[in-house]
């Protein structure tokens, strides 16, 4: 997933940065709501990490922005306000969990996963698609029992697939999965994640619409 992490103190933003991307998410942090608004208007997030007391405003009307407009994109609060009040407002200005600091940052990436799991349409973190059994709170693959190892880029490029069964995603978009790995893409990034794909996972894994993009296939 690419996630927006919206986090004035650098300390915790650089742990929650390193946590989610060390789980295989891209993420663009930013600290300050002003800069959140640019990126919320030029890139498509997946998920939205948001604190709420920010030097430039408090994140609740960035929030009732976001929703006012008809922007569904999942959102974390994630505050030091801990008070009832505060949690039932967060919640009733449209976000879909609310995380007290501090926090353990393994519960942090478990929500994530919960609150991506559910706009997904699939609760259960174990799925099966032809022989693979995909466990995905433990970004973990079985292929008739069998273990596979995926790196984070493939890991991320197959959970984007997963998450949109069916529907066909273009390079651009798959692009956009990548965007935080450090790197710089090259013109032929996503083919060759792709090839690796379909080596370990099945050579019907992914298919391909030429000049289009790609879907999942069969396994």
């Amino acid at each position: 997933m690419r996630i927006l992490l919206i986090e004035d103190d650098t300390v915790l933003g650089a742990a929650v940065r390193d946590q989610i991307a060390g789980d295989a998410h891209s993420v663009d942090w930013v600290t300050r709501l002003d800069s959140a608004g640019d990126a919320v208007a030029v890139a498509t997030y997946d998920l939205i990490l948001l604190d709420l007391m920010l030097p430039d405003g408090r994140g609740i009307g960035f929030l009732k922005t976001l929703r006012g407009r008809g922007d569904v994109t999942p959102v974390i609060i994630l505050t030091a306000l801990d008070q009832v009040s505060d949690r039932i407002e967060g919640l009733n200005a449209g976000a879909d969990d609310y995380l007290v600091k501090p926090f353990d940052l393994a519960e942090l990436s478990a929500r994530i996963g919960s609150v991506a799991r559910r706009y997904t349409g699939n609760p259960n973190p174990i799925m099966s698609h032809g022989r693979l059994t995909i466990d995905i709170a433990a970004r973990s693959i079985r292929s008739d029992g069998k273990p596979i190892a995926l790196t984070a880029r493939e890991w991320a490029l197959f959970e984007a697939f997963l998450a949109r069964p069916g529907q066909l995603l273009s390079k651009a978009q798959l692009e956009e999965k990548l965007y935080a790995f450090g790197s710089e893409i090259e013109s032929n990034t996503i083919e060759v994640h792709v090839s690796r794909l379909r080596k370990k996972l099945g050579a019907g894994v992914i298919e391909t619409e030429r000049g289009m993009g790609y879907r999942l296939g069969a396994a």
